[in-house]
């Protein structure tokens, strides 16, 4: 039986060890951050990160992650406290539909892990992966560069 560590609690998954992990972190643990969005890789909707990385948990087995620390939405922070990243996003309103915002903080998340301060520049290369179809790009841009001056 796969275990995972995910938002630092261990999980016994009784599942096969191909099986998407996205499947087993909605389905199973109840964790409805990531989102299934294309199913190919394209739309980074249902991005977790795995040891602090961006990780597109649509295409990615259970098996490949056992015992690995993974991160989704809700292991950053909750409706009652969240994370700097998160209340940026709410300040700046950088989000609409809520499809693409899950997968851009979650990358989010992963630049300023690795870089506190990014440029706009920087920014934008990081989120380049994501698609929005609502047009938010410039308020999520502002969301991650706010986050970082409030760190």
């Amino acid at each position: 039986m796969p275990v995972l560590k995910v938002n630092g609690r261990t999980h016994d998954i009784d599942m096969a060890e191909d099986a998407p992990l996205l499947f087993v972190l909605r389905n199973d643990l109840n964790l409805n951050g990531p989102k299934f969005g294309c199913g190919l890789v394209q739309c980074g909707a249902c991005t977790v990160l795995v040891e602090g990385q961006p990780v597109r948990s649509c295409v990615t087995s259970v098996g490949a992650v056992v015992d690995q620390d993974i991160t989704t939405l809700e292991g950053l922070g909750s409706i009652d406290k969240p994370s700097k990243l998160q209340k940026a996003f709410i300040d700046e309103q950088a989000m609409q539909c809520g499809y693409c915002v899950n997968g851009v903080i979650m990358r989010a998340a992963a630049l300023l892990e690795q870089n506190p301060h990014p440029t706009d520049g920087e920014v934008r290369l990081a989120l380049d992966g994501n698609l929005c179809r609502c047009g938010a790009h410039n308020r999520m841009v502002r969301a991650v560069l706010r986050a970082a001056r409030e760190a």
